[in-house]
């Protein structure tokens, strides 16, 4: 694997996700390594991104999540660099970690997402909910993990779940919940991954669900016919292209009673943990987590 040269897995950093991104880092660290390829972490928090150039590191795998490494940021120093790296690039970064902006891109797209709406502190709540009906998911545009994120069933809830959101972010999002099925889809290349479906005794599929707790099921295959999860594999393409995404990536979605989806987001750097959904979706179509490591790599790319 002498191809890749001096591999940096760029991990931990410093959004609010960093604990999940030192797990995930180190799991594609040692799977590169294991796979012949020489891999070193770097934790951009502690050193300058100078140092990969002095370092002479020839191309970088990006598992940072979150701010300051999903967000466009870390794509942007690399490319003045001239590192290559996995994922996709500056805009395409920017504007999936944003979920504002996605849902507003989707929208001009004719593609399927729930009803929404901007709240500040002079929103009227009560109007607000009124407007998009609740159940509520109030969201920061651009924290991942559902770090910030509150369901909300009481149009008297919403302003605390407002206040608890805009801790992590200034722009903060209300989205009407849809009730049905959760589904993920993982992007691997220009291929769709086979579709998980997620259940959760949480409220939602929320950060303990994620990464805690161990009674969240992940059911693979997901259940639906044939052909209806190849046109929502097809969807999340469509989905992932229109924000200009390259690599890979995930997109996550509602399926409501009626059997239609509605996207939610895309992941630019999804999690690479033991409990993560993109690994999962690979060993299904047989890639072990270390060829999918492999693969991801092979995407680098500089701009």
């Amino acid at each position: 694997m002498s191809a890749f040269g001096k591999v940096a897995v760029l991990m931990g950093g410093r959004s609010a996700e960093r604990a999940v991104s030192l797990k995930s880092g180190g799991m594609v660290l040692a799977a590169l390594r294991s796979s012949g390829i020489d891999a070193h972490s770097f934790d951009p928090s502690e050193r300058g991104l100078e140092a990969l150039i002095d370092e002479r590191f020839d191309r970088a795998f990006i598992a940072l999540h979150g701010r300051f490494g999903e967000d466009g940021t870390v794509q942007g120093a690399l490319e003045y660099l001239g590192l290559p790296y996995t994922g996709s690039g500056v805009l395409a970064s920017a504007l999936a970690m944003d979920k504002l902006r996605t849902k507003q891109l989707w929208q001009a797209s004719g593609l399927p997402t729930p009803p929404f709406e901007l709240l500040d502190s002079k929103t009227d709540f009560n109007a607000a909910a009124k407007r998009l009906g609740l159940p509520l998911m109030v969201k920061p545009a651009s924290e991942g993990s559902s770090i910030g994120m509150s369901k909300v069933r009481e149009a008297a809830d919403l302003e605390e779940a407002f206040a608890l959101a805009v801790n992590y972010d200034r722009v903060v999002i209300a989205e009407r919940f849809i009730e049905g099925t959760e589904l993920t889809g993982g992007i691997l290349g220009r291929d769709a991954l086979p579709l998980i479906k997620l259940e959760t005794t949480r409220d939602f599929y929320d950060y303990e669900a994620k990464y805690v707790r161990d009674d969240t099921r992940y059911i693979l295959p997901c259940g639906l016919p044939q052909a209806e999860e190849q046109a929502i594999q097809a969807l999340c393409l469509k989905a992932f292209d229109v924000l200009g995404c390259e690599g890979w990536g995930r997109a996550d979605l509602m399926m409501d009673s009626a059997g239609h989806p509605h996207l939610l987001e895309i992941n630019t750097s999804p999690g690479m943990t033991d409990h993560s959904l993109v690994p999962m979706a690979a060993r299904a179509v047989g890639l072990s987590y270390e060829q999918l490591c492999v693969k991801i790599l092979e995407g680098t790319h500089v701009g």
